[in-house]
């Protein structure tokens, strides 16, 4: 049965908890793990496109210990809503719905982490919302695409795969998915990982990451270039060092950014916390720890050498495993 608008319902026990929440008019499914929120710090962490709170497992497991992660389900994956028409869809639509999201569960003004498409989400989010979160990490994410024929030309790609989906089905999709270059370097993971991966990605409906690629692929959504100064609080931008493109991406979007510095993670490509999760989850943990043990500072982060960045980090419990 959905709950009223707005609201938080069946949530379950046990260490990992499970919450759906009504924003506007549709439900989005969230995997609570760590604290109760209204008593720590709090992570809200968002997928990639066909991933699932699942597949960011990792990440809050790293990171939650004093604090409370919350891994969200985007529109259109796992078990949140995968409406027929393309409008809720849409970048500023889901902006708005990982905002409330992040109201609705109580997370307070969380550190906000999106992965790829992700990522893109959490930029939008946090450019509309520039208050509602303390930092963002981003995960190999672009800001859209500036150039307006290489955005039209990704409109009509993410056009064609989108039906390529509905009219082949998700078995036929998701192998080629895998298959694509960008993924090339989680053939290190093993097949145990890939296969767990593949069995995720399968479970979401094929209508739900079609709707999400006409109204929130790369191509669809506003680029946010001239927008990223409105975001005044420090950023982390991390990339594989073997992900050439999004290395790229980062260096291009750091500078229109107030407060932010890009780490790059050896031994790893696109899915850094896939790939290399015990640097990953150091980054990512030391990012956050100076943040908080800083609140009342207001030093720029990007402004920290990081001798002293580190040592913050130590003087306040070292990196969260």
């Amino acid at each position: 049965m959905r709950g009223r608008r707005g609201g938080i319902f069946g949530m379950s026990g046990g260490t990992e908890r499970e919450a759906f929440v009504e924003v506007g008019d549709v439900r989005l499914r969230a995997v609570l793990e760590g604290s109760t929120p209204s008593n720590s710090e709090s992570v809200l962490v968002l997928h990639g496109f066909t991933g699932a709170a699942e597949s960011m497992s990792g990440v809050s497991a790293s990171l939650c210990g004093d604090r409370c992660v919350a891994r969200l389900e985007l529109l259109g994956h796992g078990g949140s809503d995968a409406p027929d028409a393309v409008a809720p869809y849409a970048m500023a639509a889901c902006a708005d719905q990982i905002a409330e999201a992040a109201r609705v569960l109580g997370l307070g003004r969380p550190h906000l982490l999106g992965y790829s498409m992700g990522g893109r989400a959490a930029l939008a989010a946090a450019l509309s919302h520039p208050d509602s979160f303390s930092s963002l990490v981003l995960v190999g994410a672009s800001a859209g695409i500036a150039d307006a024929a290489l955005r039209a030309e990704r409109i009509e790609s993410d056009e064609a795969l989108a039906d390529r989906i509905e009219r082949e089905g998700m078995t036929a999709f998701v192998d080629h998915w895998m298959a694509l270059p960008i993924f090339a370097t989680q053939s290190r993971l093993g097949t145990r990982a890939q296969m767990q991966a593949r069995t995720q990605r399968l479970r979401n409906q094929p209508h739900g990451l079609a709707g999400s690629l006409r109204g929130m692929g790369a191509g669809a959504q506003a680029p946010l270039h001239d927008r990223l100064d409105r975001f005044i609080r420090p950023v982390l931008l991390v990339v594989g060092r073997e992900d050439s493109k999004f290395r790229r991406v980062a260096s291009s979007i750091e500078g229109g950014l107030k407060d932010a510095r890009t780490e790059l993670i050896d031994g790893a490509g696109h899915a850094v916390h896939l790939e290399a999760p015990e640097s990953f989850a150091r980054v990512v943990g030391r990012f956050i720890a100076a943040i908080e043990a800083d609140r009342e500072g207001g030093r720029p982060f990007a402004s920290l050498p990081r001798s002293e960045w580190n040592a913050r980090v130590n003087e306040n419990g070292g990196d969260p495993a």
